[in-house]
């Protein structure tokens, strides 16, 4: 009888444990953090735009977890690095949802990615807030997702028309791009149109891959052409090697670079050949907001550099997610709140919220597109030794 009694007495014990562990898991931590998921490029030809993601992050971290994080709990970063590739932006997210268990995530860094990425986090209801997908159709992925970079659409035709400000006598026009990812096809879609619409000359439009690193049949068949200005639509390596080996054949005119230019990278790409490059912008270094100047101080002293448009979204991106959970926290301890309900109530109070951020002031649409007033254009500026620069805005 006090054998029978005690495998009662040990079988209610496992199974209390058992059922402690289950109600651990399904809460958002076992902990007084607050898990969220980074989802940005750390390698691949992709990381000079990720890593910059990732600095943003991590300074937003700091910054909300200094002023209290979620009502006294903090948030604690969780980064996977997604690579240049749509399995490693797969891969990523699969981790941070069903292994990290986090709240939400912030990614993947390309819209290539996010096509095959954010399927996933839809099916599984996880809110994800790109902060550096441009192409058409992010949003209309899933009602989960969202982004705080705003789409090509509006951001691109900005450079073009300081373009034609700079020099008013521009007529032909050749075009560019990185035809095996999805954001600079659509990027080079919309750059293509503006130039129809302002009645200019479609001279040609060549195709790359973002993994090409000699464009001399490209660049060589556009200076033939003698075109006033060049639209250049790639990442970073690519579009910079472009730029340089334009200027080496001896092209002197007008270049637009895309969304992939937005990066304080692409000075070490295309170096002193990188200057009078026209690139439209989202964020800009000189945005009044406090909470802007308190991040652009941060990224000073840490990185001894203004801070590029793609550390500025990756820290708006955490913002949208803390002041979100601060307001659910409110109501009800996040931390406390079944982990699935948790990701729905934190996706329906991200696109109803207003946020004050480093871009200025945002909102969503109901499909998940950011609302955002300022835009900006800059010219590339190299510094004396060649490799670093600046992003000068024109007025």
């Amino acid at each position: 009888m006090k054998k029978h009694t005690a495998c009662t007495s040990a079988l209610f014990g496992t199974l209390a444990l058992l059922l402690t562990a289950c109600a651990q898991t399904n809460n958002t931590s076992t902990s007084n953090t607050i898990p969220l998921g980074i989802a940005l490029a750390q390698t691949s030809n992709v990381a000079l735009i990720g890593q910059e993601g990732i600095q943003g992050a991590k300074i937003a971290e700091k910054y909300f977890n200094d002023k209290g994080g979620i009502n006294g709990k903090p948030i604690k970063l969780i980064i996977q690095d997604t690579g240049g590739e749509e399995a490693g932006a797969i891969n990523a997210f699969q981790t941070l949802i069903t292994q990290n268990k986090v709240v939400g995530i912030v990614g993947p860094t390309l819209s290539q990615q996010a096509f095959s990425a954010d399927p996933i986090a839809e099916r599984a209801k996880v809110p994800v807030v790109a902060a550096s997908n441009t192409a058409k159709g992010i949003p209309e992925i899933g009602d989960y997702i969202a982004r705080v970079s705003a789409p090509v659409s509006i951001v691109a035709p900005n450079s073009l028309k300081a373009a034609l400000k700079i020099n008013p006598n521009i007529k032909k026009v050749a075009v560019l791009y990185a035809q095996n990812d999805a954001f600079s096809k659509s990027e080079s879609e919309i750059f293509q149109q503006v130039v129809k619409d302002l009645k200019l000359d479609l001279a040609t439009v060549q195709k790359f891959q973002t993994t090409d690193t000699d464009f001399q049949s490209q660049a060589t068949n556009v200076i033939n052409l003698k075109p006033d200005l060049i639209i250049i639509s790639g990442l970073t390596t690519d579009g910079g090697n472009l730029v340089r080996q334009l200027r080496e054949l001896g092209y002197k005119g007008q270049i637009v670079g895309g969304n992939g230019f937005n990066t304080s990278n692409i000075f070490a790409v295309c170096k002193d050949l990188c200057n009078g490059v026209i690139v439209a912008q989202a964020y800009s270094p000189e945005h009044p907001g406090e909470i802007n100047q308190t991040f652009r101080t941060t990224y000073l002293n840490q990185y001894k550099k203004e801070p590029p448009q793609f550390s500025a979204q990756a820290f708006t991106a955490v913002q949208v997610f803390v002041e979100s959970l601060t307001a659910l926290d409110q109501k009800n301890p996040v931390n406390q709140v079944p982990l699935e309900q948790l990701r729905t109530e934190l996706n329906k109070q991200v696109l109803i919220g207003k946020y004050d951020t480093p871009i200025g002031e945002i909102s969503f649409t109901p499909v998940g597109d950011v609302v955002q007033q300022q835009f900006y254009v800059s010219q590339l500026k190299v510094e004396p030794d060649g490799s670093n620069g600046k992003f000068v805005p024109l007025k």
